[in-house]
């Protein structure tokens, strides 16, 4: 028979033990109370489980030989880990190495799944199983990353690492797989969901107002024909008791233990499960105690009275009064329960806090200030997917002129000819020298209801830039614009103000530069960085599980590319993007603020959220079949669209590459039954409100498959690095990036201007972000900037055996070598000093897109270095 052939290629105990109708086993695993240091006495309760024999039991499947009463996979005898009791075996921190010995003969053909059955008293996480000598496979690897609940739960099923279409599985595996799915899909399983469910599910964005604490605190239903959204994933709360349609919300206390399944939670080593608590503690500890520190004392916290006083900040803290009581500072800060939240507020008994200096100030503590770092942020800063070409002047608007009126721009020739350098304005639009961050649009609508609000005075506004010889941007010209007071149908009331670096005209040049990035920072954090990655590519994780087995190749290609973000998504939920959360605290829509993201999503189109569309959508690219990514770019120094076209291509090779292996052609992906399922998920029911749109790919050709895919890949990595990591550096030092404005521009002949004359950094404080907001929110940000020590970056795996494909491992190896070279041609670009816009000012060298492949450590902290694989912070 065909095992006594192969039987000569085992040797030592492996071959013995399969004479003998025993395969050896190795699982690693990690115990509860290693990974749960709250749970004091779970390691004692499994212990004494295992002494009353209720076990973990493994029961392998075969993938050939069916059972003729089941019609399933033939199963071997359940058997055992041994020595739970006693092992200390080790491979990594908190992870134990058990061994198991299977009754298996060749009777019972080659094993393609295993059931897990767990009898113990407490869960843990299961990593891989590895079964050795199996003769026809040589090793088996089963890579598992899940947890496995009692059995009073559920038992557990995995596959190998074996790849297979729908179509060409196992017929013995075929009932576990299609059983898993439904499993996952959860779709008859009550609220409200409990950890231990492994339910993905969708839902509406009901769950970010509370209308039962009072008026204050009720939001709209985000998701639906009004206000439509993607779908966020099923928690199956209670309704509120004021409003059946929003969901109810955990008490603050409990804001920790929102729902979602377990195996996307954060993992044990994670500096993001310390960020869980880290976020929690600002909004409950810091903020607080800041107002009692302040409130106590007698102080407001509301404005700075220097641009020194922003920079002791980091240098020396706020000045406290001479007579502050230590004790009280002490007991006060005895609320903060982590250290490094602890180590912001060192105190020498003068001063009060200190924050990690942000990269914007570490060479020059003034640079930021100038016109040409302000121009370059927009290619190389946290929010460089904005900026776009100048088509037509004077700048023309979307808005419907029957609703909002005339809503052009009054940017006139004679306020920017001066700055053209030479050009007409005709002749600098035709050579592709002018160009526009815009944000007049998004935000003209919701001006009324938002400078309703206390403490704010907003402008809409545009920004005209010429491209230099030298390929910097220079701004040339900055449009505010207010609502018509008689109301928005009356179209905008428009001001011009041209760049200066004197007097009191370059004081009002400072702020017209700061009303402008109040604009880009409220755009980047609800737009570019909030909905263009955490919430569009949460529905797609959800369908991904619902509707791909994890034997199939396209999940083992996405699923590095969703680590941590429902985690992540469920947090910010929880405490950030709630009614009266952290974001709602510190930036300037406040409670309109997820409304207006809604409001932009009903342009959103994934097709054009790839890079090379991207760019070629915002004009600053145009096609170019002679060019290596098909495209030019008409800023030839543009550090974000320079490396990221590097790091698109990769994605896209990798893709391609990958993709062919198991479709030869446009046949295969219409034939594939759980693509299509995922993919009709995805546009009916995940975005769900744009299922109307002729624009999405019909998923019937192999083209489409691996543009989708590169697309929700590069989203997830790529262009979550470049809007996310910067933040500190940039953001850090809020006078950079305000994120609200209080007052108005000030004019000749008032107090204010008169006081301008006298005193513009004071001016120019007192209208930008006050002193309390600006400390919660680079400490948010401090946060949310930083790596995790455990990260896994593009170009990397957690687990070396992710498939048994030698074919898909050869590509992926080819594409970590490609994201090194990349690595390598970055750094060179940013030492090469032609290509100004790459340092700046600042001297601080674009790195964001740096993939960080090489580093197989992992670099971990408040690092601009590093694309990982999903949106996990």
């Amino acid at each position: 028979m065909w095992i006594h052939g192969l039987c000569d290629c085992l040797t030592g105990e492996n071959k013995e033990a399969w004479k003998n109708g025993r395969i050896t086993g190795t699982v690693v695993l990690m115990k509860k109370n290693v990974l749960d240091l709250n749970d004091y006495h779970a390691s004692l309760l499994d212990k004494i489980y295992e002494l009353l024999d209720q076990r973990v039991t493994f029961q392998l499947i075969s993938s050939t030989h069916t059972d003729p009463a089941t019609g399933k996979g033939k199963l071997g005898n359940a058997a055992h880990l041994e020595e739970w009791v006693t092992t200390m075996s080790t491979v990594a921190a908190g992870e134990s190495k058990f061994k198991i010995h299977f009754d298996w003969d060749e009777s019972q053909g080659i094993p393609g799944a295993v059931i897990v059955v767990n009898k113990h008293h407490s869960e843990f996480y299961l990593k891989t199983l590895t079964l050795e000598g199996v003769p026809g496979k040589g090793k088996v690897h089963f890579v598992c990353n899940s947890w496995i609940y009692p059995k009073y739960h559920y038992d557990r099923i995995f596959f190998t690492n074996e790849t297979y279409l729908p179509s060409k599985m196992p017929g013995p595996l075929v009932p576990y797989r299609q059983q898993e799915l439904k499993n996952l899909r959860g779709d008859d399983v009550p609220g409200p969901l409990k950890e231990s469910d492994r339910v993905y599910g969708y839902a509406v964005y009901n769950d970010l107002g509370d209308p039962d604490k009072d008026q204050e605190h009720v939001r709209p239903v985000l998701g639906g024909p009004e206000h439509p959204y993607p779908r966020r994933g099923r928690t199956s709360r209670h309704p509120t008791k004021t409003d059946p349609k929003s969901e109810s919300r955990q008490s603050v206390l409990k804001s920790l233990d929102i729902y979602v399944p377990r195996d996307e939670r954060f993992g044990h080593l994670k500096l993001s499960d310390f960020l869980a608590y880290a976020l929690k503690s600002i909004g409950q500890a810091l903020f607080p105690t800041l107002h009692s520190i302040f409130d106590l004392k007698h102080l407001t916290p509301k404005e700075f009275d220097s641009i020194e006083d922003t920079l002791n900040l980091y240098d020396g803290g706020i000045p406290l009064p001479d007579d502050t009581q230590p004790e009280m500072l002490e007991k006060l800060l005895k609320k903060i329960p982590f250290e490094f939240i602890k180590e912001w507020f060192r105190t020498d008994g003068a001063h009060l806090f200190r924050l990690p200096t942000p990269k914007v100030l570490k060479e020059d503590k003034f640079a930021w200030r100038t016109d040409e770092e302000f121009g370059r942020e927009m290619l190389a800063g946290v929010n460089p997917v904005i900026i776009r070409r100048l088509r037509a002047f004077p700048p023309t608007s979307d808005l419907d002129p029957t609703v909002y009126g005339n809503q052009t721009s009054t940017i006139k020739e004679e306020h920017i000819l001066k700055n053209l350098e030479g050009f007409t304005v005709l002749k600098a639009l035709r050579e592709n020298r002018l160009f526009i961050q815009d944000h007049h649009d998004a935000f003209m609508p919701n001006l009324p209801k938002i400078n309703a609000l206390e403490g704010n005075y907003i402008y809409a506004t545009r920004t005209l830039l010429f491209l230099k010889d030298d390929g910097t941007l220079k701004p040339i010209a900055i449009e505010l614009s207010l609502p018509h007071p008689d109301g928005l149908q009356h179209g905008a009331v428009s001001k011009v103000y041209a760049p200066a670096s004197e007097g009191v005209e370059g004081s009002i040049w400072q702020l017209a530069k700061a009303y402008a990035a109040v604009n880009d920072s409220g755009y980047h954090q609800l737009i570019s960085h909030w909905l263009n990655t955490h919430a569009v590519i949460e529905p797609v994780i959800i369908a991904t599980h619902r509707q791909l087995s994890v034997t199939h190749p396209i999940h083992k290609l996405m699923t590095p590319h969703y680590r941590d973000t429902m985690n992540i998504n469920a947090l910010a939920r929880q405490t950030l993007i709630n009614a009266g959360g952290i974001f709602e605290s510190t930036v300037f829509p406040q409670k309109y603020a997820l409304t207006m993201s809604s409001d932009v999503y009903k342009s959103w189109k994934l097709t054009e959220q790839g890079l090379p569309d991207e760019l070629l959508k915002r004009g600053v690219a145009v096609e170019d079949p002679s060019s290596p990514h098909k495209l030019r770019l008409l800023i030839k120094d543009y550090p974000y669209a320079v490396d990221g076209l590097a790091i698109w291509s990769a994605i896209e090779s990798w893709v391609n590459d990958y993709c062919s292996l198991y479709y030869p052609n446009d046949s295969t992906v219409r034939s594939d039954t759980e693509l299509q399922a995922w993919w009709n998920e995805i546009r009916l029911v995940g975005h769900g409100d744009k299922k109307d749109e002729d624009w999405w790919p019909k998923m019937q050709t192999v083209k489409e498959l691996t543009k989708t895919c590169a697309t929700l890949i590069w989203i997830a990595s790529a262009l979550h690095a470049a809007v996310n990591f910067g933040q500190y550096p940039y953001a850090g030092y809020l006078p950079n990036r305000p994120t609200v404005s209080r007052r108005p521009m000030p004019e000749p002949g008032t107090e204010a201007y008169e006081k301008l004359k006298k005193n513009p950094d004071k001016v120019f404080l007192e209208t930008i972000t006050s002193q309390l907001q600006t400390i919660l929110g680079i400490s948010l940000i401090e946060i949310l900037s930083r790596h995790s020590s455990d990260e896994v970056y593009l170009g990397q795996r957690d687990t070396p055996e992710w498939t048994s494909d030698e074919k898909a491992l050869d590509a992926f190896d080819r594409f970590s070598e490609r994201l090194i070279g990349i690595e390598k041609k970055i750094e060179k670009l940013n030492a090469d000093p032609n290509m100004k816009n790459r340092n700046g000012p600042v001297k601080f060298p674009y790195t964001l897109l740096h993939p960080n492949t090489s580093d197989k450590s992992g670099i971990g902290g408040l690092v601009p270095k590093g694309i990982p694989n999903s949106v996990s912070i």
